[in-house]
Order: structure tokens, then C-alpha cells, then sequence
């Protein structure tokens, strides 16, 4: 059997630290060490994997691009022994604890408003935090320990993510909505467009199904702020696509594409009952799930 190396979870918060602060004396007051402290936890680190962890960049140490299976296991232990330490603290005090939630602003502005308000209202003693921002940025904090959970669009199967455990709440059809409200009939002619910011699951969807259609891809603007992209439209930038929720105002759209929106977690983490809560209660008001072919003959242009 292979011998482990013997890691210190404080060597591994040193690495989360320097992959994500703009300098190493940053990452150092991060962690509340000195930068030489910083070094030399980070040295015995890269001697205890027996892998070279740094490269040398001018005067910096970066991480190399091979150090990601190091540094996506020192998120993944940092995040849980936070999530540990948190449980062991509301055990030991009785406190009610703390509920770091992260949604998409599909979710929290159009489709669980009121379930957040209700939430809090039966929840007052909780310290509940909200976070509004694109999918794969929320993923991020919850690998890094940052959110508790979230609600998001699920990644595409090449984004997917061996740290988190997902559970879908419901499928949402995405539309095309139009300057003139009319699409032409032949889908070679359809565009130009105006998108989600590349990177977006969302994005990934409709690129997808576009390309499917025999539509171009002739992308003219892109931002990740749905008022944005209706403005876009309304100015006669171009077409785009978007969930019925978030296109007020655009008249009707062509439904072309389904993505899926996903409570997600930390595989692993410690059980916390403000999470299996919260989750109860998303599941119960999640909005019924039309499939694509039901939601696309309704108001249709041609």
C-alpha cells in the first residue's frame, strides 16, 4: 500500500490562500502568518507530496498548472474541516448557527422570493447571508468553504465537479425573444445575438441547442445581467435567449432549449439542519418543470 504523505491542514489553507490573493504577503495576512512563515509551510508542503508545487514567474512563485489535483484536494479538506469546526461550535454553544446561501438571480429574484421570506421569518435566530451571482462563480465558494449551499444552473457534464453533490429542483425552458418579435422561419437567418457572458452554464445551453438549429453563432454583445440583455433587445442589438421569468416585457419567445437548476453542496460536509431545511423548503416550491416541447407552441412567432 502507498505510503501517505503526511499533510497539515494548515499547510493545505496556506495553498488555497496563494491561489486566491493577489500576492503571497496578502495570502499571509489571510491566514494571520508572516510571508516567511507563509514559504516555509508551503516548501514543506511540496516536500511532503513529493510533486513540485511552484514555478518561478520574474521575482513570483506561481502555481503550476499540474499542482490543480493538490490544490482542488486542499480546498475540499479546508472546506470541510470549516464546516466541522462550525457544527462542533453550534453543538457546543446551542446557537442556531449561521446559513450562507448563494442563487443565481433567476432563483432568488423570480422563482423563491418568497420562500427565502418565509424561510428567514420561521428562521429569525439564524445569521443567514445571501449571495447573488453567476453559477460557476457560486460553485467556487462552495468548494472553497465560502457558501453553505446554493442554487444554480447546472454545470455542463465537462464542468462537473468530483467535490460537489448536486440535486436538481426543477427544468426551465429557455426562449428566443426577438428586436421585432417575429423570428425568421429558417434558422440560418436567426442573429445577430446578444448572450450570457461566455463561461455561463446558461450560455453553454443555448450555444448548444443554436448550434443544433443550424443557427450562427454571430454574438454581438454578451453580459450577465438580464435587464441588460432585454435593453439589448429592445434597442434592436439583437436576439437572445432567456428563461420566461426573466424576460418581462419582450413579448413572446420561441422555447428552444431546457437547462436545469440545481440545489448544490459539499459532498461530504458535516449535517447541518438550517441546509436540510432550507432544501425542504426550495423542493416543495419549486415551479413545475414544462419540457420543451409542451412550453414551445404557445405564442410562438413564426
Amino acid at each position: 500500500m502507498q505510503a501517505l504523505p503526511d499533510l497539515s491542514i494548515r499547510q493545505l489553507e496556506y495553498l488555497v490562500a496563494v491561489s486566491t490573493a493577489p500576492s503571497w504577503s496578502v495570502a499571509a495576512d489571510s491566514v494571520g502568518v508572516s510571508a516567511s512563515a507563509l514559504s516555509q509551510g508551503l516548501a514543506e508542503l511540496e516536500r511532503r507530496v513529493g510533486v513540485p508545487l511552484f514555478e518561478r514567474n520574474g521575482r513570483r512563485r506561481i502555481l503550476r498548472s499540474g499542482a490543480e489535483p493538490v490544490l482542488a484536494h486542499a480546498r475540499q479538506v479546508v472546506a470541510l474541516t470549516g464546516d466541522l469546526a462550525t457544527w462542533a461550535e453550534r453543538v457546543r454553544s446551542g446557537r442556531s448557527g449561521r446559513l450562507r446561501v448563494g442563487m443565481i438571480d433567476a432563483a432568488a429574484v423570480g422563482h423563491y422570493p418568497e420562500t427565502l421570506r418565509h424561510f428567514r421569518a420561521d428562521h429569525s435566530d439564524l445569521d443567514f447571508t445571501l449571495h447573488v451571482a453567476p453559477s460557476g462563480a457560486l460553485l467556487d465558494l462552495v468548494e472553497a468553504g465560502e457558501l453553505d449551499m446554493v442554487v444554480c444552473v447546472a454545470p455542463p457534464e465537462a464542468g462537473m465537479r468530483p467535490g460537489i453533490e448536486l440535486e436538481e429542483l426543477f427544468v426551465e425552458p429557455l426562449a428566443v425573444f426577438t428586436p421585432s418579435g417575429r423570428l425568421p422561419r429558417v434558422s440560418n437567418r436567426w442573429g445577430p445575438w446578444v448572450l450570457f457572458a461566455a463561461g455561463s452554464h446558461t450560455r453553454a445551453v443555448v450555444e448548444a441547442a443554436l448550434v443544433e438549429l443550424g443557427a450562427p453563432l454571430d454574438i454581438v454583445a454578451e453580459s450577465n445581467q438580464p435587464e441588460v440583455l432585454r435593453t439589448m433587445v429592445s434597442l434592436g442589438v439583437g436576439a437572445t435567449a432567456l428563461p420566461m421569468v426573466q424576460a418581462t416585457g419582450l413579448g413572446p419567445g420561441k422555447v428552444i432549449a431546457e437547462r436545469r437548476l440545481v440545489v448544490a453542496t459539499r459532498r461530504g460536509a458535516a449535517g447541518d439542519p438550517a441546509v436540510e431545511a432550507l432544501r425542504d423548503a426550495l423542493r416543495v416550491s419549486a415551479p413545475s418543470s414544462p419540457s420543451v416541447a409542451a412550453s414551445s407552441n404557445g405564442g410562438v412567432p413564426t
